[in-house]
């Protein structure tokens, strides 16, 4: 028993979320945890799910578990990535909403849908087919190295929210403070996005901005579409993109336009 209390020790943090089915894995059996439940070193969450004793568990302790020890491929998206990365500056969260991109096929247990004190907004990039691993990055957040998407792909997932989780200004502000993405990362995510009003948004932004990154992107082979496609309600056409945005967003053009 000592050893392997000690490797429990060693291969989680206090605050670390672990499964049962993890640590049956590593020969620690339901009756065995429940005796370190007993002897103040776990606790537990809800069935199946321990906390090492210690610190309070937090939204990033239940990320982490979800990929280390479920292997779920999950990575913080959007508007928290762009937090973590110190990209949204004063915009901060003023509320729990994490932005986590799964698989759409991913099934995730009930203690992590539930986990408390956070609202999940859960992703899955449907209409992008993208190599992953380049358009990720490591954080850390309290002492967890979690992956993130990298700036430019936040991005995407940004202006894909909008309007139903984020608002188009709260969306554009964070757009103004991307002004040195990867011209080529952004080329390529946007080659690989079947998602026209998404991609006619994040060009939109990109122009509206005046982004030096904007003008050195072949836009030639991006899946733009036809007709007109609504972002806002009651918003305005852009000719160019042919997309309504709000009226304040139209350059050079009559209210009325």
């Amino acid at each position: 028993m000592p050893s392997k209390i000690n490797w429990l020790l060693q291969n989680t943090a206090p605050g670390s979320l672990v499964t049962q089915s993890w640590l049956t894995k590593h020969d620690i059996s339901p009756s065995l945890a429940h005796r370190y439940e007993q002897s103040n070193w776990l606790q537990k969450l809800r069935a199946g799910v321990y906390v090492r004793v210690g610190r309070e568990p937090d939204w990033s302790d239940a990320v982490l578990c979800l990929r280390n020890q479920l292997s779920v491929s999950a990575h913080l998206a959007g508007l928290t990535s762009l937090t973590c990365q110190g990209r949204a500056h004063y915009l901060q969260h003023t509320h729990k909403n994490v932005w986590l991109y799964v698989d759409d096929k991913a099934l995730l247990p009930k203690w992590f849908k539930e986990f408390p004190g956070v609202n999940w907004l859960f992703y899955s990039n449907q209409k992008l087919s993208r190599s992953g691993e380049q358009y990720l990055t490591d954080i850390e957040i309290k002492g967890n190295t979690l992956k993130a998407s990298v700036p430019e792909l936040a991005a995407y997932e940004l202006v894909n929210a909008i309007p139903a989780d984020i608002s188009f200004e709260h969306a554009a502000e964070l757009f103004q403070g991307l002004v040195n993405l990867s011209p080529r990362k952004v080329e390529r995510l946007l080659y690989a996005s079947s998602a026209v009003k998404t991609n006619r948004l994040y060009l939109f932004l990109a122009d509206y901005y005046g982004h030096a990154w904007a003008k050195r992107i072949d836009k030639t082979s991006i899946e733009l579409g036809s007709g007109k496609r609504q972002v806002v309600t009651g918003g305005k056409l852009d000719k160019h993109y042919q997309i309504t945005v709000p009226a304040k967003f139209i350059n050079g053009e009559s209210s009325h336009g």
